[in-house]
């Protein structure tokens, strides 16, 4: 990529609610030689952002603001001024396939927060041969989904690798803990959206495991059966992670990490498994938070009941007060059979984690711009993980990533349990 770009990176939709935790990052644990702007449709709602930011009396230049359409013509122009572009643009379905489209055609890079995987499915068809010719690295879902998991994965099996000479297994990843657990007014917008637009087609192709897998990559083995109380309450007990109910984030988060084994296959071997699960208190609460998850998820397929939603949460531009509580707390833990013996005869495991002492959508600014950090400064280490450019996974930045996050606050660690 050429280096005499004009800007650094451009953050997009800074004014929404993860987006303005990205910024406010940024701001403050930036390198203060980088050159950097705000891009949005509104200039007023822009300057807001930038007097919020020199209001943390931090010791370096405001960024620039640049007031744009999301129209073909103005993102093209856009991504050429610009090494890379964190897009913080949702629903993204709705507005950030034109986003990445320029990035992928004009060879820069690109970071999100999304978790929507029927639109992740759909930019990885139309734009991933486009975005590696030109060398683009094209990184969704670097937030709370999927970063935790996928990352986590990934840590678990290079533990295995390095600490044991073993093979990765059967793996189960945990929201362990998740505070505060309530929607912001995007997320539920895009949850909406989402399903408003998608067909039953579109659907099913998206919902297994490997929808957004290589499809040059070997199929992934069969995973473990699960027992009739888990298929009908989804509850089930995991020792060393506690009992388990449905994740939320199950559909996005697997999706990205059988990507990311299609993208590293000799790290990941031939057994690995891996499905997600949200830690509970015991198993009624477990059974009756999978059966709420499950039928109103049903029930917003209808539009009365789309309706009724809209109506209960807050608007797309709307944040709950809650959300910014300082007594927050986002972890997340992954257990990981090998095939490794100790001297008891037990087979070894590793269980890696993830701790951020606040809610999940500050942690997502902190990652999604801890992601873009790592691509600043490791695009060639990147590309040799990854076989080149394209798009790639949370998990191919790798240690970098790691080592990114734990300068900024994430506790990150993984041991050999029996």
């Amino acid at each position: 990529m050429a280096a005499s770009r004009e800007f650094d990176f451009i953050v997009l939709g800074p004014t929404g609610f993860t987006g303005k935790f990205a910024s406010r990052h940024i701001y403050k644990t930036f390198p203060t030689n980088l050159k950097w702007a705000l891009g949005g449709r509104s200039a007023q709602k822009l300057q807001a952002i930038v007097e919020e930011l020199r209001s943390l009396n931090v010791d370096r230049p405001a960024p620039e603001i640049i007031t744009l359409q999301l129209n073909k013509s103005e993102l093209d122009a856009l991504a050429k001024r610009t090494r890379l572009i964190i897009n913080c643009v949702g629903p993204f379905h709705l507005y950030s396939t034109p986003v990445v489209e320029a990035c992928a055609q004009n060879g820069t890079h690109y970071v999100d927060i999304s978790g929507e995987t029927p639109w992740l499915k759909k930019v990885i068809d139309e734009y991933h041969e486009i975005a590696k010719q030109n060398g683009a690295l094209i990184i969704p879902a670097c937030a709370f989904e999927s970063t935790t998991a996928d990352l986590m994965t990934w840590l678990a099996a290079t533990h295995a690798r390095t600490e044991l000479s073993a093979e990765p297994g059967e793996t189960i990843g945990s929201i362990h803990e998740l505070r505060p657990a309530s929607l912001s007014g995007g997320t539920a917008h895009s949850l909406i959206t989402m399903l408003e637009s998608l067909k039953v087609s579109g659907a099913l192709k998206s919902a297994g495991i490997t929808s957004l897998a290589s499809p040059t990559a070997p199929p992934p083995p069969k995973r473990p059966s699960q027992s009739l109380i888990e298929l009908v309450l989804g509850v089930r007990a995991v020792s060393d992670l506690g009992t388990l109910t449905t994740s939320p984030a199950k559909l996005a988060d697997e999706s990205v990490v059988y990507r990311s084994r299609s993208l590293m296959p000799q790290l990941y071997g031939p057994s690995f498994s891996f499905r997600e699960y949200l830690r509970t208190r015991n198993v009624f609460t477990g059974a009756v938070f999978h059966l709420t998850l499950v039928i109103g998820l049903a029930l917003l397929l209808f539009s009365p009941f789309r309706w009724l939603f809209r109506r209960i949460v807050p608007g797309p531009s709307q944040a709950l007060p809650e959300l910014e509580r300082k007594d927050g707390q986002v972890q997340f833990r992954v257990l990981m059979d090998t095939t490794s013996t100790g001297p008891t005869g037990k087979a070894r495991r590793v269980l890696s984690s993830l701790a951020y002492p606040a809610g999940p959508y500050p942690f997502s600014g902190v990652s999604v711009a801890s992601a873009a950090n790592v691509i600043l400064n490791h695009e060639n280490d990147i590309k040799k993980i990854a076989g080149g450019a394209g798009f790639l996974t949370p998990a191919v930045l790798g240690q970098h990533y790691v080592d990114e996050l734990e300068k900024n606050g994430v506790r990150i660690d993984a041991k050999v349990i029996e």
